[in-house]
């Protein structure tokens, strides 16, 4: 997955196309990302034990990792990830900028 926690991404497809988000949690199995503050939906929410309350609970819902482009940091414009061995390692880089993220 070319997508890591904590990057910051610019949707590309859907009915949020264009509006950018930090990703907070990726879901590698299914090649979902979950990015703050987009595709909010409403839940409904049982009670959970002694004290707490139910109701409608509004949260993040995935969408997929194909729907999103990284944006690379040092230019702030969206880029294309590739991968390479440096040092024994494997870095991500910027395909516009050929630089590593």
């Amino acid at each position: 997955m070319f997508v890591k926690t904590g990057d910051q991404v610019r949707i590309i497809a859907g009915k949020h196309r264009g509006e950018e988000g930090k990703v907070i949690h990726t879901i590698p199995s299914q090649n979902k990302v979950v990015v703050e503050n987009i595709n909010i939906v409403k839940k409904h929410q049982r009670p959970m034990g002694m004290g707490q309350e139910g109701g409608i609970v509004e949260k993040e819902a995935p969408i997929d990792a194909s729907n999103v482009q990284l944006i690379d940091p040092e230019t702030g414009e969206t880029t294309r990830v590739g991968f390479r061995v440096e040092d024994g390692k494997k870095v991500r880089y910027s395909k516009k900028t050929n630089n590593p993220l």
